[in-house]
């Protein structure tokens, strides 16, 4: 596999005085700070930096905040998905591991160096099966959107963008909006915090947007894929100060991991 450069690129030469690394308590032991997404991708980011030769905690199930790695060079920051480009961007982490969607969606000014080949996933639409127009391979334009509203179940399948805003179910309200407004569809976002898959169930939504790995949960509760609005996998992200700022350390970082997706 060819390594590639997420876009869109960000370089590290902006505004670098807004991002400079804070030195917050722990910091002064270990000359980088990694932020980790807890969760998912919280063991396959620990076992790509193992394989690329990187010293990493012996002990991640301790309840201190920092964990240093084994052998002290590196602190490990285990926080929620979402908050890893938010302490990256601001400087109280060098470099981060996420999704890709997740950076999207928080658009965070962070240096997007390397996708790494783990944590493929798709941000898609979804909607109940029986109101689907058709099944995904004959969707190709922006009649492929089309439910019942589910204030009319009676009524036949309408293309969105003929429908008076649709109610979306997301927790992923930025990009759900821009996907819809790109196709003039006047949607209604409702933000959730998690299974949003019941929106359409209990009537609260038309439709959902999620991130789908297999599909197994939508048949389960019987929703269809609809679109594709993004491809995701894990990405590395790095503070634009720290990359020029302790450019020898995260570089050799970078080409090591560099190594493992080629």
């Amino acid at each position: 596999m060819t390594s590639k450069v997420a876009a869109p690129y960000r370089g590290p030469a902006e505004t670098i005085e807004q991002s400079q690394p804070n030195m917050v308590s722990g910091r002064t032991e270990q000359s980088l700070l990694f932020a980790l997404p807890k969760g998912r991708l919280a063991q396959d980011s620990l076992s790509f930096l193992a394989k690329a030769g990187l010293s990493i905690p012996t002990d991640t199930e301790s309840r201190r905040l920092i964990l240093p790695a084994a052998d002290g060079s590196t602190g490990f920051v285990m926080a929620k998905p979402r908050d890893v480009p938010t302490y990256v961007e601001h400087g109280a982490a060098d470099l981060g591991i996420c999704g890709l969607d997740v950076v999207r969606e928080t658009d965070r000014a962070v240096y997007e160096p390397l996708l790494l080949p783990f944590g493929h996933c798709r941000l898609s639409v979804a909607g109940p099966a029986d109101d689907a127009a058709g099944p995904p391979e004959k969707r190709s334009g922006s009649d492929d959107l089309a439910v019942k509203p589910v204030s009319s179940s009676n009524l036949p399948g309408t293309p969105l963008r003929y429908m008076s805003q649709p109610r979306i179910a997301t927790e992923y309200p930025r990009l759900t909006r821009q996907f819809f407004a790109d196709r003039g569809v006047n949607a209604e976002i409702i933000t959730l915090g998690g299974s949003v898959e019941l929106g359409p169930i209990l009537g609260l939504a038309d439709l959902i947007v999620d991130v789908v790995q297999t599909g197994t949960t939508l048949r389960m509760n019987g929703l269809v894929e609809i679109r594709t609005i993004l491809k995701s996998q894990a990405v590395l992200v790095v503070n634009r100060a720290s990359y020029q700022l302790k450019a020898a350390e995260i570089n050799r970082i970078i080409e090591r991991m560099r190594l493992l997706t080629t």
